[in-house]
């Protein structure tokens, strides 16, 4: 009996040492692993959150509705304070860094260079908030900013406010009577034509109109000395930026448009040999259509109105019809003021102008270099390899594009791509539980600043608002191509300098990775100055990156007059990715100071 006994207590024993050991290699893995998380770090700030009995997936604290004006809840007293930046003076409330009029006028006006972006030096950048104007309200919402927003000689004044009829002087019969012509020749209507380019944009009145055809136009325009346009576009919800047609490429990917247009934009398309004709070509997918409508199209009727001399139009359009015909572009049509080409599908349809001694093809191997590069007078060639047929849309939003399946963004296989989309409707379903106004029209105009793919404005993809996808020039992966292949819009920056925008511009930004990207690199104050400077007041900020820059980023910002919270990602604390929510308060400037 007590060998029995003995033996029965060795087992138990035994058992009670394997559970201690088990538990102990349970402990460790788990240690290691919320070591790993970046949760371990000082993750204070989401802690806090979680021990106040916060929901990480609703923000209830932060009001995302407009108002304004009003008071707003204030920053958490009880962190440390940080660095306060002080509102710029009043009179920089409409101010472009890099489109400053007084620094442009100390550059040449030849090929209109002094219109081009100039940024100021490091002595010379504001480190302080600009200001809205005092008595400043956030625009319409949707649709109806598309008709009624700010002040030009031919606007319509209704009771206190100001309306567009449908076109101003760019289109007399209103801009749907002239989108009505263009598709008589253009297949608008079936997803074939859905990213436009609008040179010389005016008010973008073209763009505006396109929406409802389910065509998404990027237009843009200079900086007015008078009448700020650009921003009169932004305002009534229409894609623009502050640009022009002068020494440097176009801010935009090779084969990006399925249509480019011009309606008297007073570009001199015939000049230079042809060069921005030649750029045009470059950022017009094959298949696409060039728009050209007003002067010199039908100068024999109109010379005299024009009071332009008729040999003198005849000669413009001389020249523009032999470019074009070297471009391999075939005139579909020319009725009336509008004269229609359309570029060639493929090199094989070109075969006359091989032999021809003008066509000057470019040797670069990468069209698509063009950060602050010099415009070329050479023709872009035709790609290698097509990748395939460009889907109509909505369907290419979600298809496999060319340039993925064709290989030409190393590193990226169809498979990493669909893993990619997947991962960003994951997101944004996370992102319409922290803020319930996402899709409801709160928000028109969306900026993401590091948009890779595109996968964030695929997946938010809605007829009430539109993304400007920013691929940033320090990217691994130039991805801008892309992006226009699923039928968004986007463009080129590098966020060491400011965007060509004017200030309250956007409704919301969304940044993904984009201070561990700018990491070391410039200064992360200047970023978020430029973030704060495009957003209007009481719009939204989404910041996801890893937990290290998530917590510099909220210490800077509390100075900023943004109230912020951090939430933990959709799948948990122990992830090392946070992410930061902001809005910005309504301020605004008040003679020599500023009032909330």
């Amino acid at each position: 009996m007590a060998l029995k006994s003995n033996s029965s207590d060795g087992r138990t024993r035994s058992s009670i040492q394997i559970f201690i050991v088990v538990g102990l290699c349970c402990f460790f893995y788990i240690l290691g692993a919320w070591q790993r998380s970046g949760f371990g770090k000082g993750d204070s700030i989401a802690l806090e959150i979680s021990k106040s009995g916060a929901d990480c997936n609703i923000v209830p604290s932060l009001n995302f509705e407009t108002h304004h004006g009003g008071e707003v809840e204030s920053i958490n007293e009880s962190e440390s304070k940080p660095k306060v930046f002080e509102p710029c003076h009043p009179r920089y409330t409409d101010y472009t860094p890099c489109q400053d009029q007084r620094r442009a006028m100390t550059f040449p006006r030849e090929s209109m260079n002094y219109r081009e972006r100039h940024c100021p030096p490091e002595e010379e950048k504001l480190h302080c908030l600009i200001p809205a104007p005092k008595g400043y309200v956030t625009p319409f919402p949707w649709p109806k900013s598309r008709d009624y927003k700010a002040i030009q000689n031919w606007i319509q004044y209704e009771g206190n406010v100001f309306r567009f009829p449908g076109g101003g002087t760019q289109f007399p019969q209103g801009a749907d009577k002239y989108i009505d012509q263009l598709a008589s020749v253009i297949p608008i209507k079936n997803g074939t034509v859905r990213t436009a380019l609008d040179t010389g944009c005016g008010v973008a009145s073209w763009g505006a109109y396109l929406w409802s055809r389910n065509v998404i136009a990027m237009s843009f325009a200079p900086r007015d000395s008078h009448e700020a346009q650009v921003q009169f576009a932004l305002e009534r919800g229409v894609p623009a930026v502050i640009g022009v047609l002068g020494t440097i490429k176009m801010p935009y990917a090779s084969r990006a448009f399925d249509m480019a247009h011009c309606s008297r934009c007073l570009i001199p398309w015939g000049a230079n040999d042809g060069r921005y004709m030649i750029e045009v070509d470059r950022v017009l997918r094959p298949g696409g259509y060039w728009v050209l409508s007003g002067p010199p199209i039908n100068w024999k009727t109109n010379y005299k109105a024009w009071q332009r001399p008729k040999e003198e139009l005849q000669e413009e359009q001389r020249k523009i019809e032999e470019i074009a015909n070297l471009l391999c572009w075939e005139k579909k049509s020319e009725k009336g003021e509008i004269a229609v080409w359309q570029k060639k599908v493929n090199d094989e349809s070109c075969r006359a102008r091989r032999d021809d001694s003008r066509a000057n093809f470019c040797k670069s191997s990468d069209a698509d270099d063009v950060w602050y590069k010099k415009m070329e007078g050479c023709i872009t060639p035709y790609p290698e390899v097509a990748g395939g047929e460009l889907k109509a849309f909505p369907e290419r939003l979600y298809a496999i594009p060319p340039r993925i399946s064709s290989g030409s963004i190393p590193g990226v296989s169809a498979e990493s791509y669909q893993e990619d989309s997947n991962k960003w409707k994951k997101h944004v379903n996370a992102y319409k539980k922290i803020n319930r106004l996402l899709d409801s029209g709160r928000y028109r105009n969306i900026m993401d600043m590091n948009a890779g793919f595109g996968g964030f404005a695929a997946a938010i993809q809605s007829s009430k608002l539109w993304v400007m996808n920013v691929v940033p020039t320090l990217a691994d992966k130039n991805t801008l191509g892309v992006i226009y292949e699923r039928g968004l819009i986007g463009i080129y920056h590098d966020w060491c300098e400011a965007f060509s925008t004017y200030p309250r511009t956007y409704d919301l930004i969304h940044a993904d990775g984009l201070f561990s990207l700018y990491k070391d690199k410039c200064n992360i104050e200047e970023i978020l100055l430029e973030m704060d400077r495009i957003l209007r007041p009481e719009g939204a900020i989404i910041i996801r990156d890893e937990v290290d820059e998530i917590i510099k980023v909220k210490k800077i910002v509390g100075g900023m007059r943004w109230d912020t919270k951090m939430v933990d990602h959709e799948d948990g604390p122990l992830v090392p990715e946070k992410i930061l929510v902001a809005v910005k308060q309504y301020w605004v400037a008040s003679g020599n100071s500023t009032s909330s």
